[in-house]
């Protein structure tokens, strides 16, 4: 059980991730979760950070999809301006958005990633899909009410995972090669 639980990597950013440290992963696409992953959850815009990471990735020729339980307006008010594709209503921990962004990308699971917050919806949610994923640290230390809720059951079983060297106790810099 605690296996759909544990990320492949954590890294303390999405912004640490680079096209080399995907390449050499043979990830050729990035699904991702939108608040507190790509942007604060109380912020609707990103950041230049995240215009130059984005851009560097498309350089890549990296595609970057949301997979958001956040609603269609939501998402694409955002994702609109950046020219992003994305799911809606992702239906996460469930793998059945990742599964469709996966179908999105036209690659197979092995070369996409899901890079979340969350250990309870990004994480499971790859597990269940049957790829990789990459937990980060919030972008910002407060949350919605909804997810509050989440946090609180996280950090009792991240605590655990990690007393049982099921997951690292530190946050990484690089993918690691796992």
């Amino acid at each position: 059980m605690f296996t759909r639980l544990k990320p492949t990597w954590m890294l303390e950013s999405i912004f640490d991730l680079t096209p080399q440290d995907l390449e050499a992963q043979g990830i050729k696409a990035i699904l991702t979760d939108l608040d507190n992953t790509l942007i604060a959850w109380n912020q609707p815009n990103g950041s230049q950070r995240l215009k130059t990471w984005l851009k560097q990735m498309k350089t890549a020729s990296i595609p970057v999809i949301i997979v958001s339980n956040n609603s269609r307006v939501r998402i694409a008010a955002f994702a609109a301006p950046l020219n992003l594709t994305f799911v809606a209503r992702a239906m996460k921990p469930l793998g059945v958005g990742v599964e469709r962004a996966v179908k999105v990308s036209g690659l197979k699971k092995q070369e996409v990633v899901l890079i979340g917050d969350q250990l309870l919806t990004d994480v499971i949610a790859a597990n269940r899909a049957g790829i990789r994923s990459v937990l980060v640290r919030p972008l910002v230390e407060t949350d919605a009410w909804n997810t509050k809720i989440n946090r609180f059951f996280e950090r009792i079983l991240k605590h655990y995972l990690q007393k049982k060297n099921l997951m690292a106790r530190k946050w990484g810099k690089k993918l690691d090669g796992r």
